[in-house]
């Protein structure tokens, strides 16, 4: 395979990743090809069994074809270091028990808010500082972005590489929510609404000004 097929094949992932389910013709719009050539680069990621796709019906007429990842196109962006998370997560359970993991966690936690709000700041627009926070997460390797929409904002995560150590310690993941809740402060509430772990292709929280 040539470097262009490649790097094409490349952005195909990362645009399904980024943006969800897609059709042939929407891909090719974001990335300037065609849509025969998009669907060319989505029947080599398929037969490699990095997509797969389905028939959605929209309305009157033929059903559309969406293509999405498969849980093996998704292990194209890695969890950083997980199998060594996973032993010492196993190895911290063992020796400290649950109470110890508990610890452990709010330590993170403390640290995790700290860090936060210097990056994020308590001044400027509810916009800005979730603009912030999107930034330091998405260098953290989440692909965060942030969303408008008709009640306020959403989070958008669209990549966990901490998967693997939270499917096995899932306090880190309500640990999370509890920092987001505190760096963006009182006049906010947030709520988790899509959970990579619970199925959904990507973390989403609803961010929205207190009453």
């Amino acid at each position: 395979m040539s470097q262009d097929d490649t790097r094409s094949q490349d952005r195909i992932l990362f645009q399904l990743k980024t943006r969800g389910p897609q059709t042939a013709a929407e891909i090719g719009a974001r990335l300037e090809m065609t849509p025969a050539g998009a669907r060319q680069h989505l029947v080599k990621l398929e037969a490699a069994g990095l997509v797969a796709s389905d028939h959605q019906r929209e309305g009157r007429g033929r059903p559309r074809k969406y293509w999405r990842l498969t849980p093996r196109g998704h292990e194209r962006f890695p969890d950083r270091h997980s199998d060594l998370t996973l032993d010492l997560l196993r190895s911290m359970q063992a020796v400290f028990g649950e109470r110890g993991m508990e610890t452990l966690i709010e330590h993170r936690e403390r640290a995790s808010i700290a860090d936060y709000r210097k990056a994020v700041g308590t001044e400027g627009s509810l916009r800005r500082r979730l603009a912030s926070l999107a930034r330091l997460r998405s260098r953290e390797g989440y692909m965060a972005s942030v969303l408008k929409d008709a009640d306020g904002f959403l989070l958008v995560e669209n990549h966990c590489p901490i998967c693997a150590a939270a499917a096995a310690c899932q306090g880190l993941c309500r640990s999370e929510l509890a920092v987001f809740r505190a760096v963006l402060g009182p006049d906010v509430t947030i709520e988790r609404v899509d959970h990579i772990l619970a199925g959904a292709r990507r973390c989403a929280y609803r961010i929205t000004p207190a009453l």
